[in-house]
Order: C-alpha cells, then structure tokens, then sequence
C-alpha cells in the first residue's frame, strides 16, 4: 500500500467504479451492496508511548446516510452472513470472509 497525491484517482488504479454520494462530496464504489455516507468529525493524529506524533491518523466521522441493497434485508434487518463480507487479517495479504457457517446466537441477558 502506497500514499497517493491528491489528483490521483484510487477508484482508476482499483478499477473500481465511482457512484456519486446523495449528502456528501466523495463517491461510494458503485459495485458495493453496502456504503456509507459520513461527514468527519475528528481527525487525530496519532502518537506513541513518549508523545512523539506518528505519521498515523485516526479519522472520525459521522454517518448521515446509508445504502444498502434490499437483498441483504430480512424482515428489515441487515442480513450480515448473505453480505460474504471480506476482512482485512493482520499478515499482509491475510483476509477472511464472514459466511452463514459462521453464525451463531447469544441473547444478551436482561437487566
């Protein structure tokens, strides 16, 4: 993973898609079932033990709009195992994807 300049488009090098966004600037990835739209908040730059600034930051935001394909709603609630969401492991090329297989229920106990 590299840092890009501003005037280079990450949608081009992914061959993504762009889609334009309904409440803010930036495009959603069209091919997409699931997006958010947020607007930043807090932006952080991070540090270490000894309080020197890292060049990591911690970009917080809020979510103003959501989008999300009706395929992937049950009785209107988002359907996590039909999404076959991919995520990012700790290697460097180390995902795992989310399946059906993978769902299990356990009711929070009531106060």
């Amino acid at each position: 993973m590299a840092a890009m300049a501003p005037e280079v488009s990450e949608f081009e090098l992914a061959g993504l898609t762009p889609l334009a966004s309904n409440l803010v600037a930036p495009p959603r990835i069209a091919a997409s079932p699931v997006s958010f739209e947020c607007r930043l908040t807090q932006l952080l730059q991070l540090q270490d033990a000894s309080g020197q600034k890292l060049p990591t930051w911690l970009v917080l935001g809020e979510v103003v709009a959501v989008h999300i394909a009706q395929r992937l709603l049950v009785n209107g609630v988002y359907d996590t195992a039909r999404a076959d969401h991919v995520l990012r492991g700790g290697g460097a090329a180390d995902y795992f994807s989310v399946g059906p297989e993978q769902l299990f229920r356990m009711h929070r106990p009531r106060g």
